[in-house]
């Protein structure tokens, strides 16, 4: 699914993975975060609830973005899942780091990192941030 500013693409886990990964790029904010979080609403509707957000191709998220991951996280891991954040470049990461999302998303540098980390976490429990090329 596209607009003008972003580009959401679901890609489902590899080697019968239960995990699914979506793909962003281009600018997340008031205007293209609609898309964002209808992609994400369908694939926890549809029972998905190991996913990854891959932010390689993003190079700015404002509040309505980080909001979108912040209001869906609650149900993820209540239905035993959880919400890992990857790729993000060093702008999008610095903002991250400074609103404290560390606290509450799990980060990592490329989402076949992130995919890993899901079978080393338990559901729901962040893991330790790391910073893009660490």
């Amino acid at each position: 699914m596209s607009v003008s500013g972003i580009v959401v693409s679901v890609i489902s886990g590899k080697n019968d993975s239960d995990v699914s990964v979506l793909k962003v790029s281009g600018f997340i904010d008031t205007t293209t975060a609609g898309d964002l979080e209808s992609a994400l609403y369908r694939l926890v509707k549809k029972g998905c609830y190991k996913i990854i957000v891959d932010l390689s191709g993003v190079d700015y998220v404002s509040s309505a973005g980080w909001g979108i991951f912040i209001g869906e996280i609650k149900e993820i891991r209540n239905n035993g899942g959880d919400l890992k954040l990857a790729g993000m470049v060093g702008d999008v990461f610095e903002v991250f780091q400074l609103l404290e999302f560390h606290s509450i998303l799990d980060a990592h540098p490329t989402a076949e990192e992130a995919e890993q980390a899901f079978e080393a976490t338990p559901a729901g429990k962040a893991g330790v941030e790391t910073a893009p090329g660490d």
